[in-house]
């Protein structure tokens, strides 16, 4: 689509101006096999820091070990912002902080109560407005594994208040999410250096 260029047929009659529309939160989803899904999301999340919004990333699966670059720089932006008011606030929770989990450590329960735990934690930030903009790394795995109910992850994104954006990340992403999001993208595998037996490599996976 060209920039800038919208469909008139695709404008609903919803009574709101261009303007007013152009407000309106966004959910979004990057599902699929390929590569880019998180990488993806993190450069919005820059997009929306440079706007002054308040970030806030949730990260469900990866290692808490695993420093991955987008962390780094997130953080620094957000002491940036602290320092000079620059940018926005940045908010990074992943498991081994606070609520979070690991699914390589403790039993299936465990896992499924922190997950829920963390989920209720995103809910109230949603319903008191804390961020402009969510990340919800791996969020789908949780949801496909029966640990985050997905009809109340539904109704939360469909009712929540304000103009809180909210891009959510992983593979066989449920329907009902497809169906609530505005935005769905999903990266297909064409190929990848692991096919040919490469280990992930600096700059690349991290």
């Amino acid at each position: 689509m060209p920039q800038g260029q919208v469909d008139p047929a695709s404008i609903p009659d919803d009574g709101l101006t261009t303007r007013q529309r152009r407000k309106l939160p966004v959910t979004a989803v990057h599902t699929g096999p390929g590569k880019g899904k998180s990488t993806a999301a993190f450069g919005m999340a820059l997009r929306a820091w440079n706007q002054g919004m308040d970030i806030g990333v949730f990260q469900f699966v990866k290692s808490a070990k695993w420093k991955v670059g987008e962390e780094t720089v997130l953080r620094r932006l957000g002491q940036l912002h602290d320092d000079t008011g620059e940018g926005g606030p940045v908010q990074w929770h992943k498991m081994g902080e606070g609520w979070s989990w690991a699914k390589k450590q403790g039993s299936e329960e465990d896992h499924a109560r922190d997950a829920a735990a963390g989920w209720e934690e995103i809910r109230r930030r949603l319903l008191n407005q804390e961020h402009d903009f969510y990340v919800l790394d791996e969020f789908t795995y949780p949801i496909k594994w029966g640990w985050v109910d997905i009809d109340d992850v539904v109704e939360t994104l469909r009712t929540r208040p304000g103009t809180q954006h909210v891009v959510i990340t992983g593979r066989d992403a449920d329907p009902k999410l497809v169906e609530v999001a505005d935005l769905v993208t999903e990266m297909t595998k064409i190929k990848h250096p692991m096919d040919a037996g490469r280990k992930g490599q600096k700059g690349i996976e991290w």
